[in-house]
């Protein structure tokens, strides 16, 4: 059984053989919530009494149809403000496919929330506000897709019919954010022209357009390819409890238990233990109760080994013949997403899987600029929404995959130890093209020195 079809069957459709999870971004007024809302409302995924509620509130402001981003802007704040400030995640369906949407706002302010709606996400559809074009919100959003290794982007260049349904304005801005995500690494860039208000190219092609044969936004999300399958990915088994009953029932049971994060794993196989390296057999899987013989991500599981081995939470199980390395020096992109700055020799908490250590950010080689992707060198500190390279000394070795080669093991969070505050989404491994490392050593800092 493929994972796509478990993800499925989670969503309660045991017909719908695939997943896909996207997330939308846009700057502020760019018409975000009122597409979420036309796609739910015609794609026939909204309940009728939600339908209802939208109508009487939009009536009571003296609005002549309904105010479809109301569907999603759920918020007191939001909707008095007529802005997206939480990530709202929302589940609909075709005869085609099931998804997951994960609105995320578009406010300068609250670009932190779209890093966590597209962290997961296998498609990021970015607005564009026909009128205004490419802006910086707009390069933000489009590295904040490419840090995160979404390979699949759609350029919807909302509010065509307040520019005329202008070809030319169309074109133009495509061919911009096109060339721009391309410098950036994303894999496929698919543009489309719509009126989220009046429907155009949402649902249904427009016939104000007819210039365009591509593809509608729900068209689109109903064919691109995807695939959740991790089975043949690295395997990794991120410890979250060990379990020792110590009854009667079972006087010598312990199990290692977590989510796998990916790959699969077997009973008989040999695994490794990390950061220790010790190593074992599996000898038996549970599996909701039930012992079995193979179990793949993202199932949660208990694993017994043939040895008695120190392990703990935090730990990291996987199969011998495919280790990462494990280091305390690492170096990574990070998205800042905290109010106060990130410093160079400040103290942090770096949590990765289930694992969290104290760190020291000992260097801060470079500064990402949004506006020709140049890379500003040794800024000293990342503000909130910067883009940044950072190194950071652990004080355990920790063993980190490249993001690029997993989202879920090759990502991290960086915290503040003194209120818990997340600072920083770090992804380790090179993320964009940046210039070679000049090899200086950082200097020596008091305290927390590893």
């Amino acid at each position: 059984m493929s994972n796509t079809t478990t993800a499925s069957a989670r969503l309660g459709d045991p017909t719908a053989t695939t997943l896909l999870r996207f997330a939308t971004a846009g700057s502020v007024d760019d018409g975000k919530s009122t597409l979420v809302g036309r796609l739910l409302h015609d794609s026939k995924s909204v309940l009728s009494d939600q339908l209802e509620a939208v109508e009487r509130v939009s009536a009571d402001r003296g609005a002549d149809a309904p105010d479809l981003a109301l569907l999603t802007d759920g918020l007191r704040a939001e909707r008095e403000q007529g802005i997206t400030i939480d990530v709202a995640y929302r589940y609909f369906a075709t005869a085609r496919r099931r998804f997951i949407l994960a609105d995320t706002p578009g406010h300068v302010q609250y670009t932190r929330n779209m890093v966590t709606g597209a962290s997961t996400a296998d498609l990021a559809v970015v607005l564009v506000d026909a009128r205004n074009g490419v802006i910086e919100q707009t390069r933000r959003h489009a590295a904040v897709a490419a840090l995160l290794r979404v390979p699949h982007v759609v350029l919807a260049v909302n509010k065509m019919d307040l520019v005329a349904y202008d070809e030319t304005v169309f074109a133009k801005i495509a061919e911009e954010f096109t060339a721009y995500a391309g410098e950036l690494g994303v894999p496929e860039i698919t543009a489309i022209p719509i009126s989220a208000l009046a429907g155009d190219n949402v649902v249904e092609p427009s016939s104000h357009m007819d210039w365009y044969g591509g593809p509608t936004v729900l068209e689109h999300l109903e064919t691109v390819p995807v695939s959740h399958d991790l089975t043949s990915c690295h395997a990794r088994l991120p410890v979250q409890y060990v379990i020792r009953p110590q009854s009667a029932e079972h006087p010598d049971y312990r199990g290692y238990a977590g989510q796998i994060a990916a790959g699969t794993f077997r009973v008989g196989e040999s695994v490794t233990v990390l950061p220790s390296g010790r190593t074992s057999k599996i000898a038996g899987i549970d599996l909701l109760g039930k012992a079995v013989d193979m179990a793949w991500t993202p199932q949660s599981i208990t694993l017994l080994l043939a040895d008695d081995i120190d392990i703990s939470r935090g730990d990291l199980i996987v199969p011998s013949g495919d280790t990462p390395p494990t280091s305390q020096d690492i170096e990574a992109t990070v998205c800042h997403v905290a109010d106060t700055p990130l410093a160079v020799g400040q103290r942090v908490l770096l949590k990765h899987t289930t694992r969290t250590v104290k760190a020291i950010v000992k260097e801060i080689p470079s500064r990402l600029t949004l506006d020709d992707l140049s890379q500003h060198p040794e800024p000293g500190q990342l503000v909130a929404n910067d883009i940044g390279r950072v190194k950071v000394r652990t004080a355990e070795p920790l063993a980190l995959d490249a993001y690029a080669d997993s989202r879920r093991t090759g990502s991290f969070l960086l915290i503040d130890p003194a209120d818990g505050t997340t600072l920083a989404a770090g992804m380790a491994g090179q993320a964009f093209a940046t210039p070679a490392d000049d090899g200086a050593a950082p200097a020596d800092e008091e305290g927390w020195d590893f």
